[in-house]
């Protein structure tokens, strides 16, 4: 009998610990927060929705750890007309950036690497680069660093948001000569397909292209995050999808986020959009056709996940938390702090995002975009810290007012008035500040 209840009380204790896993809800007010003003989120989300500027866009907050909105309008797949629900999985796009720089980080803590040790340590394609100024090649001022990929600042570029002549070779890397992908070309359902089916090959086609700067100098969105993803690799003696499963998606609970959709979780993962040629939505990716389900070979750690938004909010609420999570620590504030510093020079933050009201006042650290001065055009505070993803899908972190949120939806390209305004109402119902 003792036995039993022994074990009985094992149970129970087990129990509450798994329960203890899972965000609470919490009324609003109990958080410093009015329901009446959230409550005017979901109305302007369906607004988008009626008005045929998106299929479907799903919302959550959190704030002081206890969830406050968690709402869903229209449509997750336009095909079968299935609604969005709470655990639909969407494409994240680059939104697993900072979920992959979080994974090197633990690496970080653990010694294996310093952020200012060359990529060519770990990666010797990338050796003895040339930089291209001016038409001509010339030696490049220092080797680029883990660190200066973290922050977009390596010489690396994407390939496909510009048309330098380093931008062409990367297409040409990619897509093969005389492919020019642009994103027009998605509404077409003709964007060419990609070349490279491992992160190996990624190595191996851009490491012999010089850089499109000098190391340090400029900000340029890039694949550097993607290279990161094969020093992860290189580091741990892992694949990059075991790698982040064992040492961040389990330890937080994160079952729905993965590079290859699961075939049992196929139902609850929709289709993508654009607004075709006569302006109407049109479907783009299909779960059972889409790249994100079947045989993923090459794990992009620049935009290769699918999650939740269950999911994602225990992994920016971590953040919030200084590195925690329901008793389970994945980074120490100190390497919080650290990724959510400026990384950039005042005339490099000028360059980054130049628009009135926001030029000086954000810059990047290693992952995210951060707020170094309180928003001259918007709510919220100093050391906000934040990423999206070309599908639609946003969250930001407000460490000092102990808030994140997100916003997924399904649509390249998006309605981006549907981030601001998601903020904006999001600030409005705060009803006592920290």
């Amino acid at each position: 009998m003792r036995l039993k209840i022994f074990l009985l009380a094992i149970l129970i204790l087990s129990s509450a610990y798994a329960c203890g896993a899972e965000l609470k809800f919490s009324k609003p007010e109990y958080v410093g927060m009015s329901s009446e003003r959230l409550a005017k989120i979901k109305p302007l989300m369906q607004r988008y929705v009626d008005e045929g500027k998106v299929a479907g866009i799903q919302t959550i907050i959190a704030r002081k750890g206890k969830i406050v909105h968690f709402e869903q309008v229209g449509k997750l797949d336009l095909d079968t007309g299935t609604t969005i629900r709470k655990d639909s999985l969407f494409r994240i796009y680059s939104m697993t950036k900072p979920l992959a720089t979080t994974a090197a980080m633990i690496l970080y803590e653990e010694g294996k690497f310093l952020l200012d040790d060359p990529v060519e340590k770990y990666l010797p394609a990338f050796k003895d680069k040339k930089v291209l100024v001016d038409g001509a090649l010339v030696d490049a001022t220092h080797p680029f660093t883990i660190r200066e990929l973290m922050s977009h600042t390596a010489g690396l570029t994407y390939g496909i948001f510009g048309n330098s002549p380093i931008d062409q070779q990367y297409r040409a890397a990619m897509f093969g000569e005389g492919n020019n992908f642009n994103f027009r070309s998605i509404a077409n359902n003709n964007a060419p397909i990609s070349q490279l089916k491992t992160l190996d090959d990624l190595v191996t086609a851009i490491g012999p292209i010089p850089l499109q700067y000098q190391p340090g100098t400029q900000w340029v969105y890039s694949l550097s995050v993607d290279i990161l993803g094969a020093i992860i690799e290189k580091i741990s003696g892992q694949s990059l999808e075991i790698f982040m499963a064992e040492r961040l998606f389990n330890p937080l609970g994160m079952e729905d986020t993965f590079f290859e959709v699961p075939k049992a979780k196929l139902h609850r993962f929709g289709t993508l959009h654009t607004m075709g040629v006569t302006g109407e939505l049109t479907v783009v990716d299909r779960p059972k056709t889409s790249d994100f389900v079947n045989n993923v070979s090459f794990p992009s750690a620049g935009g290769g996940l699918v999650s939740s938004a269950m999911d994602y909010l225990r992994y920016s609420q971590m953040m919030v938390n200084g590195g925690e999570l329901n008793g389970v620590r994945i980074l120490s504030p100190t390497t919080i702090d650290l990724m959510t510093r400026n990384q950039l020079s005042y005339d490099m933050q000028l360059k980054y995002d130049p628009r009135p009201g926001i030029a000086g006042t954000t810059g990047f650290g290693l992952g995210f975009g951060v707020k170094t001065h309180a928003p001259k055009t918007s709510s919220g505070s100093k050391g906000n810290f934040r990423w999206a993803g070309i599908g639609g899908t946003d969250f930001w972190c407000d460490p000092k007012e102990n808030l994140t949120a997100i916003v997924l939806m399904q649509m390249i390209p998006y309605p981006q008035s549907v981030r601001a305004e998601f903020k904006n109402l999001t600030y409005q119902a705060i009803t006592e500040m920290n």
